[in-house]
């Protein structure tokens, strides 16, 4: 659950310019993964929160591409706060749509100083201007394409493939040394999920991190694969989002940073297309 010592903080500024109050980062679960006290949690999630201008960009654009009513990734800001205690050298996500998870793992790397984010994103398109009802809000708008959210000076060094997962994933995990942070945001099926998690399992390294979304469709698949790997995995409060570390690795010291700007280049207009 969120921590009451957060309600007053520079996070409750960040969640409200995200524009999504779902994304008030969830502190008992980072501490079920992690095994760190919540102090140190809640310190590199303030850090998080002084990029307050990351997510007033990120709001304005999804609002000039008519979704200003979500943030797409329920947990961004545990997104970065994971990044920044285990220090991933590769990090892979499957599921890309407007980049919000993808914006802020990059930020966590670049606070890091190192490692590569290596998407995949086999997106589908908004049939016309205007979102329809009842078409996926993860599609994306005309003139779009994936990440069209994210932050430009963000981008240097993101490896973004476009294509099925089925395709691209077993090559990039033969191409990797290891898989340091898995994310899974991609078709929420069972036999997808499994396939995924099979693919990255080989590469897996100690103390890696491994999240999927959108479980209450992907049936027991997550269950499975922790149990065959003899770890215990965690739901986030009462959302769907799960998540286990691999045990092995001892977490580095963090060293809290000064937050920089990350601005648009040039700036988003709310006007939409």
């Amino acid at each position: 659950m969120p921590s009451a010592r957060l309600d007053d903080s520079p996070i409750a500024r960040a969640v409200e310019a995200l524009g999504d109050t779902r994304a008030f980062p969830d502190v008992e679960w980072l501490v079920e993964l992690l095994e760190v006290p919540a102090s140190k949690i809640e310190a590199v999630l303030r850090e998080a929160a002084g990029y307050l201008e990351l997510e007033e960009t990120i709001h304005a654009r999804h609002a000039a591409g008519g979704r200003d009513f979500y943030a797409q990734f329920r947990a961004p800001l545990e997104l970065y706060a994971l990044t920044r205690f285990v220090r991933p050298a590769h990090i892979i996500e499957t599921g890309v749509s407007s980049g919000v998870s993808s914006a802020h793992f990059l930020l966590a790397l670049r606070s890091n100083a190192a490692g590569t984010l290596h998407s995949i994103d086999y997106p589908i398109s908004q049939r016309a201007a205007a979102l329809a009802r009842g078409e996926s809000p993860v599609s994306l708008p005309p003139g779009r394409t994936s990440g069209w959210a994210i932050p430009d000076e963000l981008r240097k060094g993101w490896d973004l493939r476009v294509g099925p997962s089925q395709d691209l994933l077993p090559a990039l995990v033969a191409e990797l040394p290891s898989v340091d942070f898995f994310l899974h945001d991609s078709h929420h099926t069972p036999t997808h999920l499994a396939f995924e998690l099979a693919t990255i399992q080989p590469k897996l390294s100690p103390g890696a991190i491994v999240l999927a979304d959108n479980t209450s469709w992907t049936g027991r698949a997550f269950d499975r694969f922790a149990r065959g790997r003899g770890v215990s995995f965690f739901r986030r409060g009462g959302t769907d989002l799960v998540g286990l570390r691999i045990p092995g690795s001892r977490l580095p010291e963090v060293e809290i940073t000064r937050s920089r700007s990350v601005r648009a280049k040039p700036k988003p207009s709310r006007r939409r297309r």
